[in-house]
């Protein structure tokens, strides 16, 4: 009888000969679509399996990914010895938070799984997509993107953990390019699940919106830098968290990094008693959920700011032994190929009490964003590019605008938002996350509508 993964890999283990050795199989199946402007730019479909094998001796860390499970035992050696050599020679002193051994098989809960969706079914929908975007008055391109993977992934690790999970996870972007003279502007529809393909469905006013908002730009007013009482909303507001603050409350950035250690010192207060923030791998049916992360721990929902105050950060098993805290469930990597590094999940502005009407009034002259395009943080300074920007003038949304960047500080920023939303919902856009050369990785944001006092924006200056 032929062995199985599960039995190659225990095999393979039994010979390790470091202090802490893990191993990871990945079985993926892959489709991707795109379309420029008129012409279709990409169809593919691949099946890929690999895996890696990642040992710990004496503060070294060996890792070696492989595409063969026959070359398994020797790959287990090689990642034994790696570790021995950057041991003796680094002399760092590293240990793994101790976390009870479990053993579980994770089969996929889907609605409508991608998979089971025929490629010229999936072409299609995106064809109409993209001929609906370019049949709108004004348009001159289209960027029209999907991708979905289906993957079974087995890990086990010499503390006796055994896992298989399996996974599905989809995106896609539906982008409407307008063009004059020498100016372009552009507004897009995006989408994501971990369970259910009809998310792409039935989004044609959506796109015509998104057509419309692109025309409108071209002929919008850039807007008058200064500084602003700013509304996000709750898609701005998730991006905003996710960058601005997410990748901050990573430790393993953190441990290297002691004045940022201090900023987010346990107890330190950046907010109102109104602001609770947190990272959850167990939000159903985002891209950022999943029942373990990529070390085998089970993922939790984890407050990094309740009432205000910095509660908790996020982890590796590596990291909350460095920081004496608990693993969070923060342990992934992109695929096969790359070793887990500390990421978010699901990211969220948990719900406050204010409507969106009452956060309108009183602002003589504001701005409120929807949507954005990610942007740029460099340590704890941030720069936003909106979507969708309009004026608030006299408490009511007014008039277009576009060229609309968000600048400032966020912990300042955090300590000026001023009320939160009751209107809190899920964000799961196309792509995902970037870190360590590890993109695009699979996340979601979380938020209610925010406002935010004295806020930075650039435009023309007068």
């Amino acid at each position: 009888m032929s062995k199985t993964i599960k039995d190659r890999i225990l095999e393979a283990l039994r010979n390790s000969s470091a202090e802490y050795c893990e191993i990871r199989v990945e079985e993926s199946e892959d489709t991707s679509v795109s379309f420029r402007g008129k012409d279709i730019d990409r169809v593919s479909q691949t099946v890929s399996v690999g895996g890696n094998v990642r040992a710990l001796k004496d503060g070294g860390w060996g890792f070696v990914s492989f595409n063969r499970l026959e070359d398994l035992p020797r790959k287990v050696e090689e990642a034994c010895a790696q570790a021995r050599l950057l041991g003796e020679k680094l002399k760092k002193e590293i240990k793994l938070y101790p976390v009870d051994p479990v053993e579980d098989d994770v089969p996929g809960e889907f609605k409508k799984p991608a998979f089971s969706v025929p490629l010229r079914d999936k072409v299609k929908i995106l064809e109409d997509y993209n001929r609906l975007i370019l049949e709108s008055p004004e348009i001159t391109s289209s960027f029209v993107s999907y991708s979905d993977k289906h993957s079974h992934i087995y890990f086990a690790n010499t503390d006796g953990t055994y896992i298989h999970q399996e996974k599905m996870d989809l995106s896609g972007v539906l982008t409407a390019i307008a063009s004059r003279d020498n100016l372009s502007t552009q507004d897009r529809v995006t989408f994501g699940s971990n369970s259910d393909f009809d998310v792409i469905l039935g989004l044609e006013d959506r796109v015509r919106e998104a057509a419309r908002i692109a025309r409108e730009a071209l002929y919008a007013p850039v807007i008058e830098a200064g500084e602003y009482t700013v509304i996000l909303d709750p898609d701005m507001a998730g991006l905003f968290v996710h960058e601005a603050f997410g990748h901050l409350s990573e430790a393993d950035s953190l441990d290297e990094d002691e004045r940022m250690k201090e900023l987010l010192k346990i107890g330190t207060r950046y907010g109102t008693e109104e602001l609770d923030i947190y990272d959850s791998g167990i939000e159903g049916g985002n891209r950022g959920e999943s029942r373990y992360d990529d070390e085998g721990v089970p993922m939790q929902k984890t407050y990094l700011i309740k009432g205000g105050v910095i509660v908790g950060h996020l982890h590796s098993r590596e990291s909350a032994w460095k920081m004496g805290e608990k693993p969070t469930g923060n342990a992934r990597a992109i695929s096969y190929r790359f070793p887990p590094i500390v990421r978010m999940r699901t990211t969220c502005i948990a719900p406050g009490k204010h409507s969106f009407d009452e956060m309108l009034k009183g602002i003589s002259l504001g701005v409120y964003v929807k949507g954005g395009y990610g942007g740029q943080t460099n340590g704890e300074m941030f720069t936003f590019a909106a979507s969708r920007a309009y004026m608030i003038r006299n408490g009511a949304v007014a008039e277009l605008v576009r060229d609309v960047n968000l600048t400032g500080n966020v912990f300042t920023t955090l300590q000026n938002i001023d009320m939160i939303g009751n209107d809190f919902t899920y964000k799961n856009s196309a792509g995902g996350c970037g870190k360590g050369w590890q993109s695009p990785l699979p996340v979601a944001q979380g938020s209610p509508h925010i406002r935010i006092q004295k806020v930075v924006i650039g435009g023309d200056r007068r």
